[in-house]
Parts: C-alpha cells; structure tokens; sequence
C-alpha cells in the first residue's frame, strides 16, 4: 500500500494522548473514545483513557518541567486502552469507506475486525467486557524515532486479562509512573539577593529563596478502565549555585545550598548582617563592569513512585530545573555598615 495513502489509517490508530498538558494548554489531537478535559488540577483523557492528577508545588504561576538525570526519559511511546467496540466502529467505516488507504488494506482491516478474521462486529458482544488497546505517544515524543516502536495494530483485551505477552511497551503502573514524571511541574528557580540592587566586590551576596516555596509535588496517572494508578513526587532536596564567573566564591564552597524543612533555601539577609558569613551566597572577586554576571541557581529534586501492588517507594532518576539572572557587579572603597 502507498506510504501516502496508509497516513489516514496511521493517524486514526496512533494520534497521541493529548498534544500538550501543561497548566492553561488547550487540549488537541484526541481520537475518538479519549474526549477529555480538565476539571480543576486533574486533566482527563476519557473512560479509555490516562488521566492526570497535580498536587503541591507551593505558590507561584512560573512552573517548569524537570530535566531527568543521565539523559533519562519517559517511554515515547505505550499501548492502552482506547476503544469500545463502537468507537472503533466509529472510527474505522468511514475510512473503508472513502477507500482512502487503498482497497486491498481496506479490505483486511474489514475482514480483521468486522469479517471474523479473528475478530467479528468490532467485538460488540463484549461491549462492557473490555476494550481495544492501541498505541499512544507520550506528548513531546512526536516524531521522536521512538515513538515508532509500538507498531501493532489494535487489539482487543478482556477486562481481567493481561494484554499480550510480546508487548512490552503494554501500561503497567511502572509506566504510568514514568509518565507521570513527564507531566511534574516544578516552580521557577529565580533566587533573592540582598543587599539589594548591586552586589559588591568582596563582599558576600546573601542569597535564598522564600519559605514554603519549593515543596514535594506529586502528579498522578491512572487508567481508570484497567483500575491501576501511580503516583510520581518529586521533592526539594538542594539549590545549586553558579556564579557565572570564575572570579567568585560560593557559600558554601561546594555551592550546594541544602532546602529545609518548611522548604526555604539560605537565610534572608536583613540590616546588621554585613559583616556575617551567610549560609548561602556568593562573593564575587571582581566588577561586573558595564554588563553583568549570569548566576544560575538550579534546584535538584529527588523523584520516586508508589503505584497499584507495588510495595512501598520506588525510584526514579533525580530531576532538576534551573533558570539564570543577572547579576551587577560593583567595586566599592568603603563600606558603611
């Protein structure tokens, strides 16, 4: 059959879960038996579907997902449940009968899931009985080479039954898990400074990060037609310091800011505190002259899962989210303090 004539069917039986799931994005692309939608931090993706479920985080709109440790990524793609018998029904006839994939294919995929050959009517006397699995790719894996791996045609799965044994990439909770690292949002990472407005040379920078801020985040997956969920957090462990320059010291020295326990980062720094050592900052040794220094400040998180008959915590690889600002730099002859 023709690549280009084959694209219509490809398209019916591969369009991704959604397109994009971040706060305030608009769902896209959904096949028919995954309509979905959002309903307050829990983004939907239909009775056939994965839906999503956000928790924590602390305040603040600016949000960011996490860059996994080691080049680590969520599976680009997995199969699931997609259809009832008269979704696929309602999907498939109007491509055979627009012939738009060629007569010859059109005619097998007729015979495979209407003809009896292995399958007769769509399976309409298991409506209610279980669903057709087709493949998904994660969103941000579209056109990713492996996105291309879960090609099998759609399938149909008892409820109670595990899907096929030579299928790997089928969902599982460990999969949901992974998927949910994908959809974690984390808070910007733009630190205080003080004293306030320009840093000066030799003497230290005061830097931290505002209390209750940076707090675990969870996101939960679940497939609600197989009854299995997972549940992916995220927590604050460390702030890391980069001072944009080689001509400066971090406080402490490793430039690893340690988070405490009400999630506050360093010490704000108020009158009086000139002549202290802060516990998280950075002395720079030289001006800045007309430009500036781009700090970077980068949050490590510590991720791990629980999820259905899984016991206790699992791991997943640590994440991190950092942003840069700038940092003006001044020589100064004397110092009031």
């Amino acid at each position: 059959m023709p690549l280009v004539l084959a694209s219509a069917l490809v398209a019916a039986l591969a369009t991704p879960a959604w397109a994009r799931t971040t706060p305030g994005d608009t769902r896209e692309g959904e096949p028919p038996g995954t309509g979905g939608g959002r309903q307050g931090d829990t983004l939907t993706a239909g009775a056939a579907g994965i839906s999503y479920t956000r928790s924590g985080g602390g305040g603040g709109n600016k949000v960011a997902p996490l860059t996994a440790a080691g080049n680590w990524t969520p599976p680009p793609c997995y199969y699931a449940p997609k259809y009832t018998p008269q979704e696929l029904e309602d999907t498939l006839v109007p491509i055979w009968q627009a012939e738009s994939t060629g007569h010859e294919w059109d005619l097998s995929q007729k015979k495979k899931y209407e003809d009896g050959e292995p399958y007769k009517d769509f399976n309409k006397d298991k409506a209610g009985k279980g669903f057709w699995w087709a493949s998904y790719v994660t969103p941000g894996f579209e056109g990713d080479p492996g996105s291309l791996a879960c090609d099998q045609e759609i399938f149909w799965v008892d409820k109670g039954d595990p899907p096929p044994a030579n299928i790997p990439q089928a969902i599982t909770p460990e999969i949901l898990a992974q998927l949910a690292y994908g959809e974690i949002r984390v808070p910007g990472t733009e630190v205080e400074l003080a004293p306030g407005g320009e840093s000066k040379v030799n003497l230290p920078t005061w830097v931290w990060l505002e209390k209750a801020k940076f707090t675990p985040v969870s996101v939960t997956a679940r497939v609600d037609a197989l009854g299995i969920e997972a549940t992916t957090t995220a927590e604050p462990v460390s702030l890391r310091i980069e001072p944009g320059t080689a001509d400066a010291r971090t406080l402490p020295a490793s430039g690893t800011c340690p988070i405490r326990d009400d999630g506050s980062i360093g010490e704000p720094y108020a009158p009086g505190k000139a002549d202290r050592t802060p516990p998280c900052g950075v002395t720079y040794l030289r001006s800045s002259r007309e430009g500036s220094f781009p700090l970077r400040a980068t949050v490590t998180w510590k991720v791990h899962w629980t999820g259905t008959g899984v016991n206790g915590e699992q791991p997943l690889p640590e994440g991190s989210f950092g942003a840069e600002q700038d940092v003006v730099v001044r020589e100064v002859q004397s110092v009031n303090r």
